[in-house]
């Protein structure tokens, strides 16, 4: 029998999941953009988000067996009230001793906790929604995701240049309690798995099992996973450092201004993610969408525009302008490529893993996400001046990389 795809517990989870990832996206705008303009460095930036992505390397693997070994819904709840408690700490000693540290410490826990949540919602999908749904299912989490990265930044960028961090704090805190609460309500199938063995030997028999999996079951999966590295070491943590490094510091646009234009950019790129998500579900069956690597190829050369205009012009507002469509474009690709990708591991993976190999992928897809944010931070730094250098640089390597992946990606 058919299971519909609205059901009541995963409606639910798409409305946890609008107010949860509303609040994450306002976090983190506000906090990355308070550090950058309290000191102005690119290398210091970079070395910041670096540093934020670690734990979610990390813990993305633990979240993956956790999510396998212990209702979803209780994951959920609990990470989302945690994160609350961790901003309200933020903001209770952030007038006190070194801030730098204190944001990046908040940043890394921010993150941490969105690497162990993830699995536990993508890993929820199956338990929800039947196998034919599972596209029209991830293309809404990736829409909802959007829209809360399109909405987040914009409503952040305008209350922070208006009131400054703390009214930022107090409305995200309230955005991941009533996410918790509204989750409490969610319903997900669990039977608990039997095992005499203790949680480290659990976490590492499961571990290794994921990657036996991925490297002999299916290693497919595993050479796309190295591609999505390289992409994330060239292309994406290019675009993580430089729109607001290139926005707030190098443009020459004034202060305030800066900040919400920096805040509509972020609203831009989420745009495009939208429009990814909405098109991956609408138009799945066409012949365009069912390429990776095209799309992959699509989002390298929308790149090279940005290069250019920052070479040959030095008006702010037009630089700010190429920038902001480019961003635009490369999320509709990356949003429609992931969609892919996460429903061919969803389809091809075993029930009994599908949290332990979603939440590997995520970590081994992420990498390289803290290499490329420390290198990107340091390159823009020694091209002040030239950054056009740096982001064609990551347009050609990027292009590089898409175009040798065709021939992993036509496999699927």
């Amino acid at each position: 029998m058919n299971q519909k795809l609205f059901s009541k517990d995963f409606t639910l989870v798409v409305i946890g999941q609008v107010i949860s990832l509303f609040g994450n996206a306002i976090i983190r705008f506000a906090l990355p953009l308070y550090l950058l303009n309290l000191t102005g460095s690119s290398a210091l930036y970079g070395t910041v988000m670096a540093c934020a992505f670690i734990p979610a390397i990390l813990l993305s693997p633990v979240g993956g067996i956790v999510a396998d070994r212990v209702n979803k819904r209780n994951i959920m709840v609990i990470l989302d009230f945690f994160t609350a408690a961790v901003i309200l700490a933020f903001s209770i000693f952030m007038n006190e001793g070194n801030l730098v540290s204190l944001i990046t410490v908040t940043l890394m826990l921010l993150y941490g906790i969105a690497g162990a949540y993830q699995p536990a919602v993508q890993a929820s999908i199956p338990a929800l929604v039947g196998q034919e749904h599972f596209i029209a299912a991830n293309s809404i989490i990736n829409t909802v995701s959007s829209f809360s990265s399109l909405t987040g930044p914009v409503f952040g960028g305008i209350l922070y240049s208006a009131y400054g961090l703390e009214p930022v704090l107090w409305v995200c805190m309230v955005c991941f309690v009533l996410s918790a609460v509204m989750e409490i309500f969610i319903k997900i199938p669990f039977r608990k798995q039997a095992s005499d063995s203790s949680m480290l030997k659990m976490a590492k028999d499961d571990f290794a099992e994921s990657i036996q999996f991925i490297r002999i079951g299916k290693p497919i999966i595993g050479k796309a996973v190295l591609v999505i590295c390289e992409i994330n070491l060239f292309l994406s943590a290019m675009i993580i450092v430089a729109l607001p490094y290139l926005v707030t510091e190098i443009l020459g646009l004034e202060a305030d201004m800066a900040n919400r234009l920096y805040g509509l950019a972020q609203g831009a790129m989420a745009a495009g993610g939208l429009a990814g998500g909405i098109s991956a579900g609408i138009f799945a069956d066409k012949p365009v969408l069912q390429k990776p690597a095209s799309m992959l190829t699509a989002g390298a050369a929308c790149v090279f525009p940005m290069g250019v205009m920052l070479m040959l012009f030095s008006s702010g507002i037009v630089n700010y302008a190429v920038i902001t469509i480019c961003c635009f474009g490369i999320m509709i690709c990356s949003t429609i490529f992931s969609v892919q990708m996460m429903s061919f591991i969803q389809r091809e993976t075993p029930q009994n893993l599908i949290g332990k190999v979603i939440a590997v992928v995520l970590t081994i897809s992420m990498c390289a996400q803290p290499l490329g944010n420390a290198l990107y931070g340091v390159l823009f730094e020694i091209f002040r001046g030239f950054e056009y250098v740096v982001v064609l640089f990551a347009g050609v390597v990027s292009l590089v990389i898409a175009v040798r992946a065709r021939n992993i990606f036509e496999k699927l």
